[in-house]
């Protein structure tokens, strides 16, 4: 038997993204952003609120990353997310994260975030918040590579749930565009 909810924003898994950027002094910023995914070949969109210092970072320096968390990183990303650069600027050194200039886009790429897309603005919606940037990389941490490819069983990436909890994802139990074919 189903049960009705109601209209609800809920997709389960929902990755835990690092919106990555710099500020107007160059300094690194990250904030921890729930609601985003893929929306075109080359294309993310991600709900940022225009008042995170994350929105103004990004409208000023036209370039960002966003990165996967992952279980190590757990305790950091939520830091991040709780955190407002508005109010301690510092948040990555105190979180402990090691920023590089990626070479691609205006933002910091986090070396201990092994996933990561570099991103050139493409708009930014202050009624609806919604940001949408151009993926111009993927920029992957060979540790989490197998065969030139991103291995879940080397990357634990944290999705979160809105039920306010961090999981990881499990083990892989079939193969797309193939399985299926056992119906045919």
């Amino acid at each position: 038997m189903r049960k009705d909810l109601g209209p609800k924003a809920h997709l389960y898994p929902m990755p835990v993204l690092i919106i990555g950027s710099y500020d107007e002094n160059g300094v690194p910023d990250a904030m921890n952003a729930a609601w985003g995914g893929i929306s075109e070949a080359d294309e993310i969109s991600i709900t940022v609120a225009k008042e995170h210092k994350t929105a103004a970072n990004i409208l000023s320096s036209g370039g960002f990353t966003v990165s996967i968390a992952d279980r190590d990183n757990l305790v950091a990303a939520d830091y991040v997310g709780i955190v407002s650069a508005n109010d301690l600027p510092d948040k990555i050194a105190r979180c402990g994260w090691t920023s590089v200039k990626s070479e691609r886009v205006n933002a910091p790429l986090f070396e201990e975030l092994p996933f990561a897309l570099e991103c050139e603005l493409v708009s930014f919606d202050e009624e609806t918040d919604r940001l949408v940037g151009k993926i111009v990389n993927l920029s992957v941490d060979e540790r989490i590579l197998t065969d030139g490819r991103v291995d879940l069983s080397k990357f634990a990436p944290l999705v979160f749930t809105p039920d306010y909890g961090y999981y990881t994802l499990g083990q892989r139990v079939g193969r797309a565009f193939f399985d299926g074919k056992k119906i045919k």
